[in-house]
């Protein structure tokens, strides 16, 4: 039987600006009428039991060692999930009632959670090293969503089964000895709980399952889905491109506030699902910048190159670290207590950095960041990118999901493969935002004898925002030329 079509498409925005907080989440007003996926199985039973027959030929782990250790030196001023309000019963099966969403704020994550902080974080490296090895992403600006990604490939793994299990495990460096499938699911619930109630910030993700209405799901993967991915559910006729294509759209629109509108253009009617995630990022500097010392200046590309900029400068106290081991400044610009954007610029070019960084150079630089006063200058900048990213995954063992040996029986009866898995974002950074009140509360240091550090990120630097609760890279990048819109 010729095999139906899946494909993953991730929606990425983070603006470094101030509007109106929202605190609403995933209210998308063209949901009436829609089942949440379900409901198209009639008379789903949505309290069953835990996990009956939905195994996908794989065990469930149980007794493995949670206890790894792999996060030596990754303390960020904390233990291991202290704290944690959600009140989630451990152990259980798949789809019975989770007490999840209780935490408010900056809550801390649970030890489940924090098993996920190695793992994702090497995915995320390993991804910009893949995304940058490529000669035609070698001299552009390079920007995504690691952990939009991981959420969605991590999704995959519930209706996954065989070697495309393990391939999906694999490439997002999961070990089984190490986290149970249940404490993967888990873990990524509580990360995306903890998005969705972020305070002071507009920080929110959602995914949404767009399915054929002539394609039948398991049930047990869509509850799974909504269970611990918070997935949104959509019967959708493929056969009418334009109204479908409409429906996605709409859909990645509302949740990145109109900044992401065109996320497909054509869609083969072949695709059975779907399968969209997001994540929208509106974060205020903690100190705006004070539009009035913004000033002209010149990016050096590369030796040949230079492009005029405007540059924002700021004089204050900054946490600030030289890594002598990579020859890089290390910068850390909050917007909460929990999500900052770290900025990562070499004394030379970005290929030595981008050869060695990994997840244990972050942990360094947050335990050794050190507060001292520097005058910073930042170019505003602007960039969009888009990422078709089958080769790309497949280079990081993950081409069976993307076979006609693709095992994907857990999600449903009829044989499917992932067509295509794109990921669309954009990272704007300006003084404070967009309102008239954005250069309040500047502190300007008077000028005086005592001795600051000058940091001008006037040549390709590396950029990282991060949320500190969850030890989670939202978003991860490189600017090369902050002119290139």
């Amino acid at each position: 039987m010729e095999k139906a079509i899946l494909c993953l498409l991730i929606a990425v925005l983070a603006l470094s600006s101030c509007g109106g907080h929202k605190d609403k989440k995933n209210d998308h007003g063209h949901r009436e009428g829609h089942d949440h996926g379900r409901g198209r199985e009639e008379g789903h039973d949505h309290g069953r039991g835990s996990g009956e027959g939905h195994d996908h030929g794989r065990g469930r782990e149980e007794g493995h060692d949670h206890g790894r250790g792999r996060e030596e030196g990754h303390d960020h001023g904390r233990g291991s999930g202290e704290g944690h309000e959600g009140g989630r019963g451990h152990g259980h099966g798949r789809g019975h009632g989770h007490g999840h969403g209780h935490g408010h704020g900056h809550r801390r994550c649970n030890s489940t959670t924090m098993k996920l902080v190695r793992p994702n974080g090497m995915f995320a490296f390993s991804l910009y090293k893949q995304i940058v090895s490529h000669a035609k992403y070698q001299d552009e600006n390079v920007f995504f969503s690691p952990l939009s990604l991981s959420v969605a490939l991590a999704a995959l793994t519930l209706g996954a089964g065989g070697e495309t299990y393990e391939a999906l495990l694999d490439g997002l460096a999961f070990n089984k000895s190490d986290i149970t499938e249940e404490g993967v699911h888990e873990g990524f619930h509580d990360i995306l709980q903890n998005i969705n109630k972020q305070q002071g910030i507009d920080l929110k993700s959602g995914s949404a399952l767009f399915v054929s209405d002539a394609f039948k799901p398991k049930t047990a993967f869509l509850e799974d889905m909504k269970t611990f991915y918070l997935s949104d559910g959509f019967t959708t006729d493929f056969t009418k491109n334009a109204e479908a294509a409409k429906m996605i759209n709409d859909y990645v629109k509302n949740g990145t506030n109109g900044k992401i509108s065109n996320l497909v253009d054509q869609l083969d009617p072949a695709t059975v699902m779907y399968l969209v995630s997001y994540i929208y990022f509106k974060g205020k500097w903690e100190v705006p910048f004070n539009p009035k010392l913004t000033t002209d200046g010149l990016f050096k590309v590369n030796d040949k190159t230079s492009v005029p900029v405007k540059m924002m400068r700021k004089k204050q106290k900054y946490d600030v670290y030289y890594d002598k081991e990579v020859s890089t400044t290390v910068l850390r610009l909050p917007y909460t207590k929990s999500v900052s954007m770290m900025l990562l610029l070499p004394d030379k070019d970005l290929t030595g950095l981008e050869d060695v960084v990994c997840p244990e150079h972050v942990a360094k630089w947050n335990r050794w960041m050190k507060e001292r006063e520097a005058l910073v200058s930042i170019p505003k900048l602007s960039i969009k990118t888009s990422y078709s990213l089958r080769s790309l995954l497949s280079g990081m063992g993950m081409a069976n999901i993307f076979s006609n040996s693709a095992n994907f029986s857990g999600i449903a009866d009829d044989p499917v493969l992932v067509s295509e898995v794109i990921q669309k974002a954009t990272l704007d950074i300006d003084e404070a935002g967009s309102t008239a009140t954005a250069a309040t509360g500047v502190v300007l240091m008077p000028t005086s004898l005592r001795s600051f550090e000058t940091i001008t990120f006037d040549r390709p630097f590396m950029v990282l925002i991060s949320n500190r609760d969850t030890r989670s890279i939202l978003f991860l990048g490189k600017v090369v030329n902050p002119a290139t819109k």
